[in-house]
């Protein structure tokens, strides 16, 4: 994939500046009288425009209305993104009269060019006013392009209907942080043995993973795992909620697209711990040396200790020792802190919505003669209610290729879930023959095009000669004789 495949629309990019400066006062709420000096700080900085790439500020007005916006939202990082206009995806300047005149001239002529076309429908509105004004050409060629009417290089037009129908099948100070219930997460991947040290050997691809609330130490998951481990941060959300804010470490899983993108879609602002701060994971690490400590030891008689085993004893050990303990910082247990905190949670979506989240976009042309793209090598099949789309927006999961989602590129809604092409299938099935949709009519014989009539009349108006004068044969010419 290049970095154009990757490059976020201007909608996105403006979601991602306004909650990256509203975004921490979601996770850590301001006290009464301190929200207005917190919003004056963030409209002294500069910020980096999303489209100019320069320097720029923000009124305190414009921050408070983010703010606003941000806190009342189910989902803040889609309520901040620039509203779709009500007139996208609609083109006003072309009405009904002229709408069916470009289907009728697409039908008659399919090879003409969009600039062709132009230039017979503005003859065309000269002869028949009715038609309207024409608007210009970037409007027709995009008008024509969103109703499939492009040109066809085959596209011959044929008496004979059986053969028509043969054309168209074809380094820095660090601070310990504190925050809310749900206000900001850690998050650790750290590899573990699936059996206990104790001469037998470990398995190599098990490895463990763990989210911590910062403010309470309330484990919010804790889970042993075998490649992938896609799952376990949805899991983390639908046991407790949707946090905040997300700390996590600058590995390659925590910085994958996949993550970044999907945490910036559940309206979660990702933090990742400072280069060469292993100070920062000091809840993750006590955790663990408590599993290693505690966990593990009290597992070493069993014989056979399998995954599901182990993540059984696990949550076991977690729910009913670790979050009931009282912690020695915090003087309570972390399971009564997180409980008697304020909360700025929110709900988590379902499985589906968790799973679409967790994806890159990416932009992929589709090929027009088979209706398919390709992602990472597999070509994926599009519906054939979405042929004429020119540029598809996807949403991809690399680790799992067995489908991608198509998205509306404007507001970013799930369309159609796009699945492999079957090779096999393909060749032993019928299949129903699409019709391209401007072809309900059979091609008339229309004469000479409109432009060209117009070019012929306004020549004839000149009161020039002929380009051409026709010779007669000597039969016909007259004789001297008497």
């Amino acid at each position: 994939m290049t970095d154009t495949d990757h490059a976020p629309s201007a909608r996105v990019r403006w979601a991602r500046l306004r909650f990256q400066i509203v975004g921490p006062l979601l996770a850590a709420p301001a006290d009464a009288g301190e929200l207005k000096g917190r919003i004056e700080e963030l409209a002294a900085r500069a910020w980096r425009h999303p489209t100019t790439g320069g320097s720029t500020h923000f009124s305190f007005k414009t921050i408070e209305r983010w703010w606003y916006i941000a806190r009342a939202a189910k989902d803040p990082f889609a309520a901040l993104a620039r509203r779709v206009h009500g007139h996208a995806g609609t083109h006003p300047s072309i009405g009904p009269a002229l709408a069916a005149a470009v289907a009728s001239q697409h039908r008659d002529h399919p090879r003409w060019s969009f600039q062709l076309h132009h230039d017979n429908l503005l003859a065309l509105a000269r002869e028949d006013p009715r038609l309207g004004l024409v608007p210009s050409y970037p409007t027709l060629a995009r008008f024509m392009k969103e109703q499939g009417s492009c040109a066809r290089a085959n596209a011959a037009i044929a008496s004979n209907p059986a053969e028509s129908r043969s054309l168209r099948e074809r380094r820095v100070p660090t601070r310990s942080p504190t925050c809310t219930a749900s206000g900001t997460w850690t998050s650790i991947k750290a590899r573990a043995p699936c059996s206990p040290p104790r001469g037998n050997g470990t398995d190599p691809n098990c490895s463990a993973f763990s989210t911590i609330a910062c403010a309470s130490a309330a484990i919010c998951s804790g889970i042993s795992t075998k490649p992938p481990r896609r799952s376990c941060l949805s899991q983390a959300f639908q046991k407790r909620a949707l946090p905040r804010a997300f700390l996590t470490d600058n590995g390659s899983a925590m910085l994958a697209a996949e993550t970044v993108e999907g945490l910036e879609r559940l309206g979660i602002v990702h933090h990742t711990t400072l280069p060469y701060s292993p100070e920062q994971n000091g809840k993750q690490e006590s955790f663990w040396g408590q599993i290693e400590g505690r966990l593990l030891p009290m597992l070493e008689g069993e014989p056979e200790l399998t995954l599901d085993l182990l993540n059984t004893a696990t949550q076991a050990w977690v729910e009913q020792e670790y979050q009931r303990k009282v912690h020695s910082e915090i003087h309570e247990s972390p399971f009564d802190r997180y409980l008697r905190g304020p909360d700025v949670g929110r709900e988590s979506p379902d499985s589906d919505a968790l799973r679409r989240a967790m994806r890159t976009e990416v932009s992929r042309k589709q090929r027009r003669s088979d209706g398919t793209v390709t992602v990472d090598g597999v070509r994926f099949e599009v519906p054939a209610a979405y042929r004429t789309l020119l540029q598809l927006r996807l949403r991809v999961a690399r680790w799992d290729l067995a489908g991608v989602d198509l998205v509306d590129p404007r507001s970013g809604d799930h369309l159609a879930t796009l699945l492999p092409i079957d090779k096999a299938r393909n060749a032993e099935r019928v299949r129903r023959v699409v019709v391209p949709a401007d072809s309900s009519e059979p091609a008339r014989r229309v004469g000479i095009a409109p432009h060209l009539r117009a070019l012929m009349a306004d020549y004839a108006a000149t009161g020039l000669p002929p380009a051409y004068l026709p010779k007669h044969d000597a039969d016909d010419e007259p004789s001297e004789d008497p």
